[in-house]
């Protein structure tokens, strides 16, 4: 397996194919970089380089016990990004992924990235405090912690329905894309699941959001359950100096997945301008 090992001796697992201007995908809480399945094929498929990373403790990267915060993130990424000599890249990040995204672009991304996306992303804050009194109760951060220490083969199958919108009258649901999302879960770290909920809950990118100057897309779906619309992409359009929002109407947190047509046609037409 494509590996590296970073600074702490962490190993960073990571797919890379193809040739042409490279897209990193940086995926979402608990998953692996098998979630960006629908935008490899595709992209590799119009001549871009694609390239996904496992995040520590996620997937097949080190079951490590540290390192679970936004830095700490941010590091692994720019030290794959060096290793494999990236350029001209663009950065795409779903939820968790593109919280670690604005974090990169904004700590090292100077030089190396062309443009970013954020998608369903988590970015700027999530958790409610005296600073943003409109964001989600603790308690709701609280459960998911307490759900996945405690039941997490249970509560990761329970996860899938409001992720993917099933929930939804008239939704149509498939267990192949809800056992294929248990199956990335169960293969990542506990510790690290549980350490992550804090890191995608309670960063501030409001500083990361307002120093980049780049070309940044943010997609995001009107009915997403997971990552409310009006409490984080349309905030944080507002921050980006060189910000593009996108929403769609009806789609879920999970939407690179179940609308994997309409996200990527739109990203393409990013990519191309």
């Amino acid at each position: 397996m494509s590996k590296i090992t970073v600074s702490d001796g962490t190993e960073i697992y990571y797919k890379d194919w193809g040739t042409g201007q490279p897209i990193v995908f940086h995926h979402g809480w608990p998953l692996s970089g098998d979630d960006w399945d629908g935008q490899m094929m595709f992209f590799l498929e119009k001549g871009y380089r694609v390239i996904a990373h496992d995040r520590r403790g996620h997937g097949r990267s080190s079951q490590t016990d540290k390192g679970h915060e936004m830095d700490t993130y941010a590091a692994d990424v720019a030290e794959l990004v060096k290793a494999l000599d990236l350029t001209n890249a663009i950065h795409v990040g779903h939820s968790t992924g593109g919280g670690e995204v604005i974090r990169y672009v904004a700590k090292y991304g100077q030089g190396r990235v062309a443009k970013a996306v954020l998608v369903s992303a988590v970015t700027p804050i999530m958790a409610q405090s005296e600073s943003n009194p409109d964001g989600i109760p603790m308690s709701v951060f609280d459960e998911i912690r307490e759900g996945t220490a405690i039941k997490r083969p249970q509560y990761f199958q329970d996860f899938t329905i409001p992720f993917y919108g099933y929930n939804r009258e008239g939704a149509n649901v498939s267990q192949g894309i809800r056992d294929n999302w248990w199956r990335q879960g169960m293969m990542g770290a506990i510790k690290a699941h549980v350490d992550c909920v804090k890191a995608f809950s309670e960063t501030d990118f409001t500083e990361d959001l307002k120093s980049v100057d780049i070309p940044v897309l943010v997609l995001h779906g009107e009915d997403d359950q997971i990552v409310p619309f009006e409490l984080t992409a349309v905030k944080a359009a507002k921050l980006l100096k060189n910000g593009k929002l996108i929403s769609y109407p009806g789609f879920p947190h999970g939407m690179p997945t179940t609308e994997a047509a309409t996200i990527n046609a739109d990203l393409l037409a990013f990519f191309q301008s």
